[in-house]
């Protein structure tokens, strides 16, 4: 039977996403027939990683057939899955998220998902959101609606409550922990696997064992832990002393939900060097495109980066394929947080859809500390889906991260400001 699956990809033009995503499209022959539809609103970004998805698809004889299209309507009409990857003016407005508040005083560790730097991308980046969940629930009501895009757990928690679509959020945050913890293992990461449980960024490893034999390397973990360079990573380590599991994903990451995360570093993102390395893999890929410099070898290979592919070919093919980490709504997964909230679990995908995996209960000192930022998360939905300034100074003045009222009013008029051009209801 010929395969006819329509997968859309919105924000195609991103180097760093699409190129993640390709690597798995392209190595597999299992989407063999399938219409890979990219989207973007960048005509010159659309071109270059349309192009290399031309390519990529006759290297690895993967088989798609491969569009692209500004318009994004026509892009949906039939479509089975939905990736998205948007963001608004990315850089500029996150440098804004993260520099406003420490002029009043915020001690913030990266103005991402946390803290009042997440609280305004949340509020610029829903009413798009919902922009495309319309078009969805319009054009392709049954297609899964897979996000890559952050604030991860204010996306799918507002399209939970708001739309008709079924999302579900990706990240590689776990395996990110999982480097970590490998170093002080000593081992490689194919030879360890993570169960985690928790919020996005703010996950909690439940579970850590050796592929091969099952062993619980928790004991290990432990014992190795205590003489390893203590320059490493060390919150998320004095997390781990103090609650007894690994938190995913990193200091900076992680820190962004606790009034002390700061302690590890209040560097900030590196945005220049974002910006240069944004540039080199633009001319890597262009090189790669007119075949003045091979493509890297890496490229050829699965990425272990957010598991679009692998959940799609789980449900087209119904291979019962377990997603090491996904972002869905609560309902009971983890018991002890709020059911009206989005988690991170892990995930079977079938021809069924998505299945939730419980690991039980967190430990309750754990679950406490969650659902302070469960509040602040819940409360910057709300402001976001309504556009209310007043909600959005409830969610500031719940957040941790803020230690002044007078600061979070000064944040709130002057993040306003900068953000009133993509602020507006979403419903």
């Amino acid at each position: 039977m010929t395969n006819t699956t329509k997968i859309v990809f919105i924000g195609a033009g991103s180097a760093a996403f699409g190129l993640s995503m390709y690597r798995d499209l392209f190595t597999t022959k299992d989407l063999a027939g399938s219409t890979l539809t990219l989207v973007d609103t960048n005509p010159e970004a659309l071109r270059r990683m349309g192009d290399l998805a031309e390519l990529l698809n006759r290297r690895g004889d993967a088989g798609l057939k491969i569009e692209r299209t500004t318009d994004r309507r026509a892009a949906l009409d039939g479509a089975r899955f939905v990736v998205n990857s948007v963001a608004i003016d990315r850089n500029r407005l996150w440098k804004q998220d993260f520099d406003i508040p420490k002029k009043y005083g915020i001690r913030h560790t990266l103005g991402e998902n946390g803290g009042p730097g997440g609280l305004f991308f949340t509020l610029r980046t829903m009413p798009l959101i919902f922009d495309i969940a319309r078009d969805v629930e319009d054009l392709c009501p049954d297609a899964l609606f897979i996000n890559l895009s952050n604030p991860e757990s204010r996306i799918v928690l507002g399209l939970s409550r708001y739309s008709k679509v079924k999302p579900l959020g990706l990240c590689h945050g776990l395996f990110l922990a999982r480097w970590f913890i490998c170093q002080i293992l000593g081992m490689a990461e194919a030879e360890v696997d993570l169960w985690g449980a928790g919020l996005n960024h703010f996950q909690w490893v439940m579970h850590v064992h050796e592929r091969r034999t099952g062993r619980d390397l928790y004991p290990l973990l432990r014992e190795r832990e205590k003489t390893h360079d203590p320059s490493f990573t060390p919150l998320i380590r004095k997390l781990f002393h103090a609650f007894g599991l690994w938190p995913s994903c990193s200091d900076d990451h992680t820190g962004e939900f606790l009034p002390y995360g700061w302690e590890a570093g209040e560097h900030g993102f590196d945005f220049d060097e974002d910006e240069r390395g944004r540039e080199r893999l633009k001319a890597l890929i262009e090189g790669v495109i007119d075949g003045s410099t091979p493509p890297p070898d890496e490229w050829s290979q699965e990425s272990w980066g957010e598991r679009a592919v692998a959940v799609i070919t789980g449900i087209l093919h119904n291979r019962k394929r377990l997603i090491e980490s996904g972002i869905v709504c609560n309902r009971g997964v983890i018991p002890n947080l709020p059911a009206d909230l989005a988690v991170e679990v892990p995930l079977m995908a079938d021809a069924a859809g998505i299945h939730p995996v419980s690991l039980g209960p967190l430990p309750e000192p754990i679950a406490n500390l969650l659902k302070v930022q469960a509040g602040v998360q819940q409360m910057a939905v709300e402001a976001a889906i309504h556009a209310s300034k007043e909600l959005a100074l409830q969610a500031l003045l719940i957040d941790p991260v803020i230690n002044s009222t007078t600061a979070a009013a000064q944040i709130l008029d002057e993040l306003w400001e900068v953000n009133k051009p993509y602020i507006r209801p979403c419903v």
